[in-house]
């Protein structure tokens, strides 16, 4: 059973993290390209974000929103 459960660590720490191992030591060189993947996360939750408030621009200025205070249940 010990050799079951070294098996498991030997999968995580040698071959799963490996990306990982690479982005710490890049880190020591250069810390953009190493946050490359976080700056790319932002920047696509950002046009969301737009995307989503134009949208509700776009709704409320055709009026196509219901706020009479029945409206919703929970009102």
């Amino acid at each position: 059973m010990k050799n079951f459960f070294q098996g498991i660590a030997y999968l995580f720490e040698e071959i799963l993290f490996v990306p990982f191992n690479f982005l710490r030591e890049l880190q020591m060189d250069n810390w953009w390209l190493a946050n490359a993947f976080n700056w790319m996360f932002l920047l696509v939750g950002f046009v969301a974000l737009l995307y989503w408030v134009r949208q509700l621009q776009l709704f409320n200025q055709r009026g196509e929103e219901n706020k009479d205070p029945s409206a919703h249940s929970f009102l």
